[in-house]
């Protein structure tokens, strides 16, 4: 009897934990936000053309459209069936609140246990949805890795013998880890048993998919900053992504939420060429609005409406109102 109302307890701590991570991003974005005064970011956003923040946006726009598919592959991985919207749903906060908040696994992950068990998803069926879009995530950052190491400018791997060594080091192993998943997808088709857990490796073309998705994911996310930018600086998309996938997967292995301060200033230090700060400064604060700060507070006004509709059906049920 006391396993079991302890259990119930777990499962309520976990699922309240994805509005304390909501929560948690909302202070996050506002601290990023608060370090700049107010008139430099209404400056600095006012100078960008309206038609490229129409750009961004809309890149923004299918960026989640992506991110949210995480969801949508992780359900075909279990064999599970859910209504479009309740995916997208999931998926957008879920996004929405761990790109602001970092550590995903478990920002994202409480969000998902909240929302999941209400469609009568099982907890072992949710930690394995969630395992598979980190891997997704993974193993695209392995791919966009490898397609930098080409892309970017040379200054940007850094000077010396060490940098040299540690730039090729990570790209081999990048290259290893994926071309090792791929050969895994194809050869290996045994359980993989983590305690109780079971997983399935994917098969080729589901890997591949992952790849492709999280990678479109990576590279939406990189016109969003692309379009706010090129009005002051002139660098050539092809550089440019490749200066962004190195800032980006920094920022996000830094675990620091939302790579604050992480991607900023290796983006300022990589960028080729002699740039304008306060330009580059302006760009990326539009950046961190556009596809942090409306998403989150998109996700909030969804999320609050879908709490409430579900307060008052519950109500309705019990004869409430």
């Amino acid at each position: 009897m006391k396993n079991i109302k302890l259990k119930r307890y777990i499962k309520k701590a976990i699922s309240w934990a994805g509005l304390f991570f909501f929560i948690l991003a909302a202070i996050m974005l506002y601290v990023q936000l608060s370090k700049y005064p107010f008139s430099d970011i209404k400056k600095a956003l006012l100078e960008i053309p309206t038609k490229n923040v129409v750009y961004a946006c809309f890149a923004s726009f299918l960026g989640y459209v992506a991110l949210s598919s995480y969801d949508y592959l992780a359900l075909k991985y279990i064999g599970r069936k859910l209504a479009a919207w309740k995916w997208i749903l999931v998926g957008f906060i879920g996004f929405s609140i761990s790109n602001n908040a970092g550590h995903a696994i478990v920002s994202g992950g409480a969000v998902r246990y909240r929302l999941y068990t209400r469609w009568r998803f099982k907890t072992n069926e949710i930690v394995k949805m969630v395992t598979f879009s980190g891997f997704t995530y993974l193993f695209a950052c392995f791919a966009l890795i490898v397609l930098g190491y080409f892309l970017t400018p040379s200054h940007a791997l850094g000077a010396g013998s060490m940098s040299t060594f540690t730039t090729h080091l990570v790209t081999a192993l990048s290259a290893i880890g994926l071309l090792g998943y791929f050969a895994l997808t194809l050869c290996y088709k045994k359980l993989i048993r983590i305690k109780k857990l079971q997983f399935n490796m994917p098969s080729f073309k589901m890997a591949l998919a992952q790849v492709v998705l999280g990678s479109a994911d990576i590279v939406l996310a990189a016109l969003v900053l692309y379009f706010v930018l090129i009005p002051f600086v002139q660098i050539p998309f092809d550089i440019f992504i490749g200066v962004f996938i190195i800032a980006q997967v920094l920022g996000v292995f830094s675990q620091v939420p939302g790579g604050l301060g992480v991607f900023e200033g290796l983006f300022m230090v990589i960028l080729p060429g002699d740039n304008n700060a306060a330009h580059l400064f302006g760009a990326l604060i539009a950046y961190r609005i556009i596809y942090y700060l409306l998403p989150l507070l998109i996700s909030a006004v969804v999320l609050g409406i879908y709490e409430n509709r579900l307060r008052y059906k519950r109500k309705v049920r019990k004869g409430l109102l």
